[in-house]
């Protein structure tokens, strides 16, 4: 595994929010569901997503949007519109006042809107609605709002799909939907970070170095070997003292510190499985028992695996 599939390995949607919104101008919809991440495809028409705090983005046809949470951002019809709905976790509509919302149209399996006109907006909406189906590694790595040109990106047939499919109740359709979502969330990530070096994450930019890239890969490919900095550095070439310092000055954290939130982040991901035992995670990733695994856990993310277990299971 490369180090970039292993940022994008997180993505796992289960019971996947989705959702096509149809709304004629002027509109503007604030949303502050608290999601993690949120993925928005524009199909027809115009819109801007404007963060919390920033400049306001333009999307236009074809472009997908991705807002890291939990922080709110707007989606309007343009800047200056003021805002006529709120999302609340839920999700909960209301007017900006703190009414329920009962204006919104019902136009059918997960469509909402306030109109069906020719001039109307058209957007597929995806939500990531617990922490522990994104990686804290991938959400470290984004900004607060990217929006990805539609010239720069490969997702189209995959939005083309998301059209035919979200609005269809057939057996299987959120599998179907978690899928897909994954697939495009992926898809725009992997077209943005090789599109934009000058915005990417310092780890990303370190996969291209001669002695770095490979490191990663050693550290991607086989987190379970017994790794210290004199193997690393023996691997790839170099001397310990260069390879420390190559290595933080290039990801921005030292290798075995990088190691340990990589062997935490798939303990994490192994541990939304019911048959994993945390014993078998551990071993998986490098841990010699669940003892050990729990004692890292707790020093780095400030909870057991068996409380990580327990908070999964009470949002599923």
């Amino acid at each position: 595994m490369d180090a970039l599939s292993g940022l994008l390995a997180g993505p796992r949607a289960r019971g996947a929010f989705m959702l096509r919104s149809i709304l004629s101008p002027p509109w503007s919809v604030r949303v502050q569901d608290e999601a993690p991440l949120s993925i928005v495809a524009l199909t027809l028409g115009t819109a801007w997503v404007i963060p919390e705090a920033g400049d306001a983005l333009r999307l236009r046809p074809g472009e997908v949007a991705i807002m890291r949470g939990p922080a709110p951002f707007t989606f309007a019809d343009s800047p200056s519109t003021p805002v006529q709905v709120v999302i609340h976790p839920g999700p909960r509509r209301t007017t900006k006042t703190g009414e329920y919302l009962r204006d919104v149209i019902d136009l059918g399996p997960r469509t909402w809107g306030n109109d069906t006109a020719t001039d109307a907006t058209v957007m597929l909406i995806g939500k990531y609605q617990m922490t522990g189906e994104i990686s804290r590694r991938l959400l470290r790595a984004l900004p607060p709002v990217l929006v990805l040109p539609r010239r720069t990106q490969r997702a189209t047939g995959l939005i083309e799909l998301l059209t035919e499919e979200v609005s269809r109740e057939e057996p299987g359709q959120q599998a179907v939907l978690d899928r897909l979502l994954d697939l495009l969330l992926v898809t725009t990530l992997r077209s943005w970070f090789a599109h934009s070096h000058a915005q990417a994450p310092t780890g990303y930019r370190a996969l291209s170095d001669p002695v770095i890239g490979p490191a990663l890969r050693h550290l991607h490919n086989d987190p379970a070997h017994p790794w210290t900095v004199a193997t690393l550095a023996s691997r790839v070439g170099i001397s310990r003292a260069t390879l420390a310092h190559r290595f933080a000055d290039l990801v921005g954290q030292p290798p075995m510190a990088y190691l340990t939130d990589w062997r935490l982040d798939l303990a994490a991901d192994l541990l939304h499985e019911p048959e994993v035992t945390i014993e078998s995670a551990a071993r998986q990733v490098g841990y010699s028992s669940a003892s050990a695994l729990s004692t890292a856990f707790k020093r780095e993310r400030g909870s057991s695996p068996r409380e990580l277990r327990a908070r999964l299971h009470s949002t599923n």
